[in-house]
């Protein structure tokens, strides 16, 4: 199911094949909802700076409180990984290898795989997105016990293509590519994930304008930046009615992430005077990709 307004965009998706068959019995796991700041941090750095771990299927989120000075390394990662920058975030600088680029606006950096660093200039808000390739991050989150067992329904991350010249430290500004007519957002993706910065908001969303839809095989996360979100959240009915759940209707605190599992339907409404959420998928969305709204689309290609 999937209701959007005849002025909502995503209405002129191209409706995505599944990935794979699933046999309907297949249970739905529980979508995992994450307050950040209501749990003990995972990790504290020597100024301060504190860190929690959050993952979903195939994704770890780390969400730092930063504090100027404090640097964030990674030894032998396995993967790229991407560093986001909103309005509150630090300023950052990254160096990977032989490269380094300081950053101090709205930004999606991508940090290819081995050494690298990430070091807060100033206090702000560091938000890093891996893989759970990054198995050491995947083991400490904060919700690791609920993936004990994998999501059945969820497609299995698999690398896409690399990228065009090879692995490199990118910057992507977002005042390079502005808000637009016509464009969903701004749609980032590297080899493991897509990120789709959406608009900030001033007013609260309109009660008869949401967006009830569903994937039926890939997990989105809705991380929740900036002001007040209410996400619902309706779990289809299978062959097993003891597998059955309850609608969710319910506000979570900001900063948060809500991981919502396939194939239930969704949608999240903003109910504060200024809020921004940023959506996040791993692996990559093959209906955004053919949409054309991924803006680095020339460096990394689709599948």
């Amino acid at each position: 199911m999937s209701t959007y307004a005849a002025d909502d965009i995503r209405s002129q998706l191209a409706a995505a094949a599944p990935v794979r068959t699933i046999d309907p019995s297949t249970p739905i796991k529980a979508s995992q909802w994450i307050e950040f700041l209501s749990n003990p941090p995972t990790e504290t750095a020597p100024n301060g700076s504190r860190t929690w771990l959050a993952r979903a299927t195939n994704l770890v989120i780390a969400y730092t409180e930063a504090r100027a000075g404090d640097v964030f390394p990674r030894a032998g990662q396995p993967d790229e990984y991407a560093v986001l920058q909103y309005s509150d975030s630090a300023p950052v600088t990254v160096t990977a290898g032989d490269a380094t680029a300081s950053v101090d606006e709205e930004a999606f950096v991508v940090v290819p795989p081995g050494d690298s660093e990430v070091r807060a200039d100033a206090d702000g808000v560091l938000i890093r997105l891996f893989s759970t390739a990054a198995s050491d991050l995947a083991d400490a989150a904060l919700n690791a016990d609920a993936y004990a067992e994998p999501d059945a329904r969820a497609t299995p991350l698999q690398p896409w293509p690399d990228p065009v010249g090879g692995f490199a430290l990118r910057v992507y500004r977002l005042a390079d590519t502005p808000i637009a007519e016509g464009r969903f957002g701004r749609i980032f993706r590297t080899t493991n994930l897509m990120v789709n910065f959406l608009a900030e908001e001033s007013q609260p969303r309109n009660v008869r304008k949401l967006s009830p839809h569903h994937h039926d095989d890939f997990e989105q996360i809705s991380l929740a930046v900036k002001g007040r979100f209410k996400h619902h959240i309706r779990y289809p009915w299978g062959p097993d009615s003891s597998q059955w759940r309850a609608d969710e209707h319910a506000e979570i605190a900001t900063p948060s992430i809500c991981v919502i599992p396939p194939p239930t339907v969704h949608t999240t409404q903003g109910i504060g005077d200024h809020q921004q959420l940023i959506d996040i998928f791993s692996p990559p969305r093959a209906d955004f990709s053919a949409s054309g709204w991924v803006l680095n689309a020339d460096d990394y290609p689709a599948k």
